[in-house]
C-alpha cells in the first residue's frame, strides 16, 4: 500500500513508518518532527517565525499537495496536522479526502474531543482538565479550553472525526474521550516502540537510584513535571547518598534518548493513566516507568500479569511517597526493570503495531 503519514506526536509517525516498511508498504512521513524534538520525516514541514513562516508553510504545502493524490491511506496524527491556523485547514483536508482512498484520524494529544469531555463530563478521575469533579484552573489549562471550544479548531477536529474512514486512538485516554461519539469506527492501538537491540540487561540492586525527568519547554505544569521534579529534588536533598537525580530540558530527541540511558527509573505524565512514547521507549531500555499505570492501562491491553508502572496520583504526597518507597527499597528494580522490558515487546513492539494499523487500512 501507498501511506502518507502527515504530522507527528513523540515520534509516533516515524516510528509507526518503519514498522509499515518493513511489512513492504511505501510509507511517506511529512511533518514539522514535532517543534524542537526534531523527530526524522521524510517531507519537513517545520514553520518558519512570523507571520511570513506562516504564508511560506502554506505555499509549501499547495505545491505539495498534487503529490499528496493517490494514496491508499491518508493518517493525520491530529486535527491540527499542520502549523497553520484551522481555518487554512479546511481546504487541504477536503483536498486529502477527495483525491486519496481512505482517511484515518489519529485521537492523540491534544483535540477538541480530549478537551470537552475532560471538561464538562470528566470521564477520568482525574486529567489535565479535571480532578475529580472539580475542572482545574491553571493559566494552561484555561488556555487549551478557549483553544479548543467554540473555536474554528473544534470545527475542524468534528468535521474531520465525522467524515473519516477510521479514528485509532494510542492513549486510554483519549480512547475514553472519543468513544461516546465514534465507537462505530474507533480502535484502540497501543503506541509504537522500536525495542533496543537485545543488550543484557544488568539486573543488580542498584547502590544509587538513578532517576531521569524529561522537562517539555512551557508545558511543565501542563504534563505535572513540576510536581514531580520538585518531590524529586526534595528527596535528593533527603537522601543524597541513596540516589541521583538527571534532566534534560528542551533537548531534541537524540539527545533526550542518550541522557536518559543508565537511568531506574524516570517521572513523566501525572496527570494521564497510560505511559506515552516517552516513558515507553524508557520502559524498553529496562528503565521504570513512575507515572501513568492505572488499572484502566491494563484492562485495554487485556494485562493481567505484568504491571511494571509504579502508578502515581495526581498530588505532591503521592510522588514523593511512592518514590521514596523505590529509593529505599532498591531491591524491587531488577524485577520491575525486567517486566518493563517484557511489558513493551508484549504490547508494544513497532513491527506488532504496524500490523495493527495494517488491519485498519486494509478494512472495507
Amino acid at each position: 500500500m501507498r501511506i502518507l503519514l502527515l504530522g507527528e506526536y513523540s515520534n509516533v509517525h516515524a516510528t509507526l513508518a518503519e514498522g509499515l516498511r518493513t511489512l513492504g508498504h511505501q510509507v511517506t512521513v511529512a511533518s514539522n518532527g514535532d517543534f524542537w524534538k526534531n523527530y526524522p520525516r521524510d517531507i519537513d514541514l517545520a514553520r518558519k517565525e512570523g507571520k511570513l513562516g506562516g504564508l511560506a508553510l502554506m505555499a509549501k504545502i499547495y505545491a505539495l499537495l498534487p503529490t499528496w493524490r493517490n494514496y491508499d491511506v491518508v493518517q493525520l496524527i491530529n486535527p491540527m496536522f499542520v502549523e497553520l491556523k484551522a481555518e487554512r485547514i479546511f481546504p487541504i483536508y477536503r483536498y486529502l479526502r477527495r483525491h486519496n482512498k481512505k482517511m484515518v484520524l489519529c485521537a492523540m494529544g491534544m483535540d477538541y474531543y480530549w478537551v470537552h469531555e475532560s471538561t464538562y463530563n470528566k470521564p477520568m478521575r482525574y486529567s489535565d482538565f479535571n480532578i475529580g469533579d472539580q475542572v482545574r484552573t491553571e493559566p494552561h489549562v484555561i488556555k487549551d479550553q478557549q483553544d479548543w471550544l467554540g473555536t474554528a479548531k473544534e470545527q475542524l477536529n468534528k468535521l474531520i472525526a465525522e467524515d473519516c474512514d477510521n479514528i485509532v486512538s494510542g492513549l486510554y485516554d483519549d480512547h475514553i474521550c472519543y468513544q461516546p461519539y465514534f465507537s462505530h469506527k474507533l480502535t484502540y492501538i497501543p503506541l509504537p516502540i522500536k525495542m533496543p537491540s537485545d543488550k543484557e540487561l544488568v539486573s543488580e540492586t542498584p547502590t544509587k537510584t538513578k532517576i531521569f525527568i524529561g522537562i517539555s519547554k512551557g508545558r511543565s505544569a501542563y504534563k505535572g513535571t513540576d510536581i514531580m521534579l520538585k518531590a524529586a529534588e526534595d528527596l535528593l536533598r533527603k537522601y543524597p547518598d541513596k540516589m541521583e537525580l538527571r534532566k534534560a530540558e528542551g533537548v531534541p530527541f537524540a539527545e533526550y534518548q542518550h541522557m536518559m540511558d543508565g537511568s531506574d527509573a524516570i517521572l513523566d505524565q501525572l496527570y494521564s493513566y497510560t505511559p506515552s512514547m516517552n516513558p515507553l521507549l524508557a520502559m524498553s531500555k529496562g528503565i521504570i516507568c513512575i507515572g501513568g499505570g492505572e488499572p484502566e492501562n491494563y484492562e485495554i491491553i487485556n494485562e493481567h500479569e505484568l504491571h511494571p508502572i509504579i502508578n502515581v496520583q495526581p498530588t505532591y504526597e503521592n510522588v514523593y511517597n511512592e518514590l521514596e518507597q523505590l529509593i529505599l527499597n532498591p531491591s524491587r528494580i531488577p524485577m520491575l526493570k525486567r517486566q518493563s522490558i517484557e511489558y513493551v515487546k508484549r504490547h508494544h513492539d513497532y513491527l506488532k503495531v504496524a500490523k495493527q494499523y495494517e488491519q485498519i487500512y486494509r478494512q472495507q
